[in-house]
């Protein structure tokens, strides 16, 4: 930001030399990176290069600087001449009309139309002016309105109302393919989402970045429309990136300025343009959301302590925030507090800690005494850190090994994991061309560190396995979505030249046992997980082979085999099966609580039966109608193993149970464990329509 040490000195009580306002802008936390000596209005003059950080739009200005050398300084403030021409709500007049929906992204728009101006040079005052501040002069009307920008910080434009088709003025969104030819000369074809000033035809400004060439004001120039507004600074952003310009207009919108600073700074606008070009104000029109009520935050002396170490004398602390602008209203109940009214100039001070900031800046960093020793409060781990601990020590055990990926993904590889009714989350940068998406899932940065492991010649006994605590990220109907998840890959181990239906089948039962294992490890044995064998929610899993997980009935995740279509993406050769759980939902039950038992007395007797059912029926429905049955001395069901083959016939398959009997108080026969085993085989038989297979 390019400061006139005149200039801040026209709007200070009294003037400070080069070396006092250098100091006092370093010690309130704006360094100089340079100054050089240049020719301002009243003679020689010196311009300081000042940085701004980007929470601090408000000293993007003459104004914005020269309040913050005045608080720090203690010499007081002069306030800008405004105009005698104030807001007024005038009806439209049919000749020009404004029109600014609530919804596209403008808060506050503002229209002087000015009538019979004379364009031409400006007076010496002004050119030397905006010269002190590194910009070049135009004509005196477009120099009001960087003068106006570099005082107040707010950014405003002239057009020629002439060039303005029917006399409207409408704030829209760009059409997709529109053309606007912006005050650089160039062509410059909108996608659709910008913000624009359009006439009755045609977009006449990109919005909060450059006004266009159409409507541009010159010599025969005779009524002009003097426009300030304030603009979504999101979609200022994007659209500068988007075209390449960044000016000092995008740059100031970028960090906020507020539609409660527009009347001041317009009525200042329109009283220089009346007396460097003359004319006079026809309408003032003006469209927008209403004015927000001003922030209030409740600060308390005692919490200034405990940050500071120091608590300023009560009329200090009052002063040093009215300096700011901050009015303070009537002490709290009691004095234990003070209410600061924030001003519209300051949109950075929400909490009670940026007013301590604030304090702290003024009062000085050298008055906060530094303590020899540090005190602290040593706590344990939260229950959260805990619980990751407890997730990658778990997969650790299991065999896997913890990666670490990069956020980003090309758009092919997102969609192939993009849930039905989202979106992909994108950034619009030139430096994540191929891989601009953020991944929507943790498996893609997976297999993309599998197909390092390929090419690097990388294999274990038992496969590679990788997994990755990370965020997840995606967009439905303009809202944002980000959460953390734990996901895990693993080989499908094989004998051969490929994979056989039954080395899948190992592999998605290791997956489940993955699951099963890290809920046990965070939730314990009160958790009842459900396996949901179900169509894949996207196209990176293969169909007949996927599963949801749900933890007491709630959906936390999924696993299965990864589908040819994503391996050939990734360029990956070996099956893979992969899994991804809410890290949120895993955690917030841990630590899980372990159920504790006596050993058996007596030995137990194991009877292992199969059953002939249908393909489509789970071992879930299995396993429940056996455990739900009550049946005496059941103590557990075990899974053994699936066949199919053609002695079972198409459409069904043979499970293995393993049951275990036991009676706690002696040993069990045989023979008194034949009938308990006959009602688990009615039972089945009832329920899923299960057959004895005879061995």
């Amino acid at each position: 930001m390019k400061a006139s040490v005149s200039w801040l000195n026209r709007l200070l009580a009294s003037p400070l030399t080069v070396a006092a306002i250098e100091r006092s802008l370093i010690e309130a936390g704006f360094p100089i990176e340079g100054q050089e000596v240049v020719t301002g209005p009243e003679g020689p003059d010196v311009q300081l290069d000042v940085e701004i950080t980007s929470n601090r739009g408000d000293c993007l200005s003459q104004m914005g600087l020269a309040r913050e050398v005045a608080a720090k300084t203690g010499v007081g403030l002069r306030v800008a001449p405004s105009s005698s021409h104030p807001f007024a709500d005038f009806a439209q007049t049919g000749t020009v009309s404004l029109s600014n929906p609530p919804t596209t992204g403008c808060p506050h728009f503002s229209a002087h139309v000015i009538r019979g101006v004379r364009v031409g040079p400006s007076p010496d005052w002004l050119r030397l002016a905006l010269e002190s501040v590194g910009q070049r002069s135009i004509n005196n009307v477009v120099d009001v309105t960087n003068f106006v920008s570099y005082e107040f910080g707010n950014p405003c434009h002239v057009f020629d109302l002439s060039k303005l088709a029917g006399g409207q003025i409408n704030v829209r969104l760009a059409h997709a393919g529109e053309v606007l030819t912006t005050l650089d000369g160039k062509k410059r074809t909108l996608a659709g989402d910008e913000l624009v000033v359009a006439d009755r035809d045609r977009a006449q400004s990109l919005a909060g970045v450059m006004g266009g060439a159409d409507s541009e004001v010159s010599a025969g120039t005779v009524d002009v429309v003097f426009e300030m507004a304030t603009w979504d600074p999101v979609v200022v952003r994007r659209a500068s990136r988007r075209h390449g310009l960044r000016t000092d207009a995008s740059h100031r919108f970028e960090r906020l300025v507020d539609p409660r600073t527009i009347e001041a700074a317009a009525a200042r606008g329109v009283a220089l343009i009346l007396e460097v070009a003359g004319g006079s104000v026809s309408d003032v029109l003006k469209a927008g959301l209403p004015m927000a009520p001003p922030t209030r935050i409740r600060l308390r002396p005692r919490r200034i302590r405990e940050i500071m170490g120091v608590e300023p004398p009560a009329d200090r602390l009052v002063r040093h925030l009215q300096a700011l602008g901050i009015d303070i209203e009537p002490l709290g109940r009691g004095g234990d507090a003070l209410v600061a009214v924030i001003p519209a100039t300051r949109p950075d001070l929400t909490r009670e800690i940026d007013l301590i900031e604030e304090i702290a800046r003024l009062e000085g960093l050298e008055a906060i005494t530094m303590l020899e020793k540090m005190s602290l409060r040593v706590k344990g781990p939260q229950a959260s850190e805990l619980a990751r601990n407890a997730v990658a020590e778990t997969l650790v055990g299991l065999g896997f090994f913890e990666a670490v990926s990069c956020s980003f993904a090309s758009r092919e590889t997102a969609s192939l994991f993009m849930p039905e009714g989202l979106a992909i989350l994108a950034v619009d940068d030139t430096r994540r061309a191929h891989e601009p998406a953020l991944r929507p899932s943790v498996v893609p940065g997976l297999l993309a560190c599998r197909r390092q492991n390929q090419d690097g010649g990388v294999s274990r006994a038992g496969g590679v396995r990788l997994f990755e605590t990370a965020a997840v990220f995606a967009e439905r109907a303009g809202h944002t979505f980000e959460r953390a998840n734990v996901a895990f890959l693993a080989d499908v181990v094989f004998k051969g030249k490929a994979a056989t239906i039954q080395d899948l089948q190992a592999g998605v039962r290791l997956a489940r046992g993955v699951v099963e294992t890290l809920v046990g490890a965070c939730v314990g044995k009160a958790g009842v997980v459900e396996i949901d064998p179900k169509a894949p929610h996207c196209r990176g899993f293969r169909p007949g082979a996927f599963a949801g997980v749900k933890l007491d009935g709630m959906p936390i995740g999924y696993f299965g085999v990864v589908s040819d279509e994503a391996m050939a993406a990734s360029g990956l050769l070996t099956p893979l099966v992969a899994g991804e759980v809410g890290l949120a939902e895993l955690i917030v039950g841990y630590p899980g609580r372990s159920a504790i038992a006596a050993l058996p007395a007596f030995p137990s007797i194991d009877r292992d039966v199969s059953f002939i059912v249908p393909e489509a029926v789970t071992y879930a429905a299995i396993e429940g109608g056996v455990t739900g049955a009550g049946v005496k001395w059941l103590e557990a069901c075990g899974f053994v193993g699936t066949y199919r083959g053609p002695q079972i016939g198409k459409g069904r398959k043979s499970v293995t149970l393993r049951l275990t009997f036991r009676d706690a108080a002696r040993t069990l026969t045989h023979d008194e464990v034949d009938g308990p085993a006959a009602e688990v085989v009615g039972r089945l038989k009832a329920l899923v329509g299960a057959e004895v297979r005879e061995a």
